[in-house]
């Protein structure tokens, strides 16, 4: 009993954010875009990418009316959709749980080291085009990126462990500072006169281009899908049901005006970069509309941006394993929140794996490739889930309720995403960055997230599994405490 004592979680998240907090720290997803556009727009043409870019922003904008109800149902759950898919899932499958949350978890936490990677190279780029420098460390050879990539990772560790607070006052001074470079790209090049319809192309024929579009949007997800991280602080909002709703649908909407109007802009500046351009291209459009001295102030506020991604990842891959250690899916270690009520442990481990891809992984596309095939798999367990958890609990207070249509939209997005996850596992090639070793990867931290579930409930609770657990039909009075402190609504 003393033991079971140790690991019983004293502190709660505190309820210290309103509804434009979680908009702010949505504001990660135009980084999102402004790291892939490039390689998108090599493989796809311009015109390719402007539309599979719009494509999937859309179905991620569909997603958060979806999860507004899943999150208004469990108020106190951290953790984002991989918990609303536990929830759902657990009466059917249980191991769906860990599954998903540990897929969810890594799709977020390899931002750092892919994020901080490219805020080096652009540096580099920029001011230090002369330091071709490098350290080989056994596995790659580490030149300055590297070092600012990891200097970033401990930069944001430090911001994000002293509370929810800090972070999102960076992400304020980050996320306004990206709405300038965002106005750049979407209005000033159609001013300008350098926006030339002759550089918008299309690459995807045939057979073979609808293969390449598919996988696209596969990768695509990782980044267009993400304003759903506005549900994984719905326990931190002052008014669970309201500010939810207006986090989610409001990141969802400007995530999808972003994903159209930015790649169309920049798109028509110059030819398509190479697929293998990453963010450097964006020196020279920047300097081809306002010169060197206003792109290089420009520049900074794109780097911001990513920052800004970076501090939201952290956030939101820690609430993950908190979450999941809080529901007895993986190590009760996880379970723990620091002095400043945040779930520092979590996030000393997003710190160590990051470090260690930025050390030994060559690249940083394969760290997208693999990690996204868990991160799209959770969403197809969340999205199943919201339909088990209308059908096994009918009963359930549901302060966000979405309309019948919405049951349909949730079935034709669960069969699309299936079908995005078995293109991506089947060609992990087509890209020219990923390959079957990088697939076995991202399998293989699914996998490993069943061994520390069988290893929690084992050896750690000294109990067995069960792979179709008892669901309760209402919730628990402290749980009906807190929905019925929020305010019903009418259905969509």
């Amino acid at each position: 009993m003393a033991e079971a004592q140790a690991y019983v979680e004293e502190r709660h998240l505190l309820k210290s954010l309103r509804w434009w907090d979680g908009f702010v720290i949505a504001l990660c997803n135009p980084g999102f875009l402004i790291a892939s556009l490039g390689f998108s727009m090599g493989a796809l043409g311009t015109w390719g990418a402007v539309f599979l870019w719009a494509v999937s922003a859309g179905v991620g904008m569909l997603q958060t009316w979806i999860y507004a109800e899943t999150a208004s149902m469990f108020p106190d759950k951290p953790g984002g959709i991989s918990l609303y898919a536990h929830e759902g899932w657990r009466g059917r499958f249980s191991l769906v749980g860990p599954i998903g949350a540990f897929g969810y978890w890594i799709g977020w936490s390899v931002v750092l080291s892919i994020f901080g990677l490219l805020i080096g190279d652009l540096i580099q780029a920029q001011w230090f085009p002369g330091a071709t420098w490098t350290v080989f460390d056994g596995a790659v050879h580490l030149g300055l990126p590297h070092f600012i990539a990891l200097g970033c990772i401990i930069i944001v560790w430090a911001l994000n462990i002293f509370g929810i607070r800090p972070a999102v006052w960076i992400s304020y001074i980050t996320g306004a500072g990206l709405m300038v470079p965002l106005a750049i790209f979407i209005v000033v090049p159609y001013f300008t006169g350098d926006w030339k319809s002759s550089n918008m192309t299309w690459a995807l024929h045939g057979w073979g281009g609808f293969k390449l579009a598919m996988v696209y949007l596969f990768l695509m997800c990782w980044s267009a899908y993400a304003a759903e991280v506005c549900a994984t602080f719905a326990p931190e909002y002052h008014d669970t049901r309201r500010d939810t709703t207006i986090a989610l649908r409001s990141a969802g909407v400007f995530t999808l005006l972003v994903f159209l109007l930015f790649p169309l802009g920049a798109g028509g500046l110059g030819a398509p970069p190479a697929a293998t351009a990453g963010g450097a291209f964006y020196v020279t459009d920047l300097t081809k509309m306002l010169g060197s001295g206003a792109a290089g102030v420009i520049l900074v506020l794109l780097i911001g941006s990513l920052f800004l991604s970076m501090i939201s990842s952290t956030a939101d891959g820690s609430r993950a394993l908190y979450g999941i250690a809080r529901d007895d899916m993986t190590v009760k270690q996880l379970y723990h929140l620091n002095r400043y009520h945040v779930p520092a442990r979590a996030m000393t481990v997003d710190l160590a794996v990051n470090v260690l891809l930025v050390l030994f992984i060559a690249n940083n596309l394969a760290i997208l490739y693999l990690s996204n095939i868990g991160y799209v798999l959770a969403h197809v367990f969340a999205l199943s889930g919201f339909l088990l958890l209308r059908k096994d609990r009918p009963n359930w207070p549901r302060p966000i309720k979405v309309g019948p249509v919405w049951l349909v939209i949730a079935a034709v997005l669960v069969v699309f995403n299936t079908v995005l996850v078995i293109f991506g596992i089947t060609n992990p090639t087509l890209t020219g960055y990923g390959t079957w070793t990088d697939m076995i990867i991202g399998v293989a931290v699914l996998l490993g997230s069943v061994v520390l579930f069988f290893y929690r409930r084992l050896v750690q609770d000294k109990s067995h599994v069960t792979f179709r657990e008892e669901i309760p039909q209402m919730p628990s009075p402290e749980q009906m405490r807190l929905l019925t402190e929020e305010t019903a609504v009418a259905a969509d």
